[in-house]
């Protein structure tokens, strides 16, 4: 699959698999699936509960480590270097691999000491345990204070961006200091497939609404998206999204939907910035 993010020595594969909420052997199945498709970007996080699912699966293909690319997270309420430390090991060991391609912070917190927490991110990066680092769901004055205060190198910032929630200002920030930015929920928890103008340019093109919303977002440079998707044929139609062809008036028509319509924002979510039009 060459359609791939390169950003800061990353390079991450722009199509990946979602793994929340899957557990268990339902999750090691759709990974071992996907990776037989085609897929080599896998997404999961610590708070996901399936690490040892996907670490499993891991095990079980016959796709060499290095070819695929491993994301997982930290939570939030695990942010203290010692605590940040021991969430790696046990990662790493229901991941069953020496390293993760991409280690990130889950989700901001303000009970924190933000410079010992990014420089425990930096270190894991120095000793090997990850080839990159990012933060997922941060806004961007906090992105910013990371990247400009601190001068923390990320690859990638993770965040939900889909046709219903604009990201214009973040993607900007992302692209000025070359790094990805991965969309989660990208089919807005598959309203994509009831939105009136989504259905009619997937009906022009004879393509699937969802295939529509995961194509504008992987036509955009920098953007990388992980739908999760446990059967083979919904692995596959988000894979063939990738051939199809996307023209003016289809962007100038999702340009026109309404931008504001956020589907995750638990209560521990930051303040987020004003909504993009």
């Amino acid at each position: 699959m060459q359609h791939i993010v390169n950003a800061q020595g990353l390079n991450m594969p722009k199509l990946g698999l979602g793994t929340w909420p899957m557990l268990g052997d339902e999750c090691t199945r759709a990974v071992e699936q996907a990776l037989e498709l085609g897929y080599r970007h896998i997404d999961t996080a610590a708070a996901y509960n399936n690490e040892d699912a996907v670490g499993q699966a891991l095990a079980n293909t016959p796709t060499p480590r290095e070819q695929i690319h491993l994301t997982t997270k930290v939570w939030w309420d695990q942010l203290q270097p010692d605590a940040m430390r021991h969430s790696m090991e046990r990662s790493l060991k229901a991941l069953r691999s020496d390293y993760v391609d991409l280690f990130m912070i889950h989700w901001p917190t303000t009970d924190w000491d933000l410079p010992r927490t990014l420089d425990t991110l930096a270190w894991f990066k120095e000793q090997g345990l990850t080839r990159n680092i990012g933060v997922a769901n941060f806004p961007l004055p906090l992105l910013r204070k990371v990247v400009e205060e601190y001068g923390i190198g990320l690859s990638a910032i993770q965040v939900e961006y889909h046709v219903l929630l604009g990201q214009n200002a973040l993607l900007d920030y992302a692209r000025q200091h070359n790094m990805a930015l991965t969309a989660y929920t990208p089919l807005a928890r598959n309203k994509v497939s009831h939105i009136a103008e989504i259905q009619q340019i997937a009906a022009k093109h004879g393509v699937l609404p969802t295939q529509v919303a995961l194509k504008w977002l992987l036509d955009q440079s920098n953007v990388a998206a992980i739908p999760k998707a446990s059967s083979a044929s919904n692995q596959s139609a988000n894979l063939a999204a990738l051939e199809v062809n996307l023209d003016d008036q289809d962007r100038a028509l999702i340009a026109s939907l309404s931008k504001r319509e956020r589907q995750v924002s638990p209560d521990f979510a930051p303040v987020w910035d004003a909504f993009d039009q």
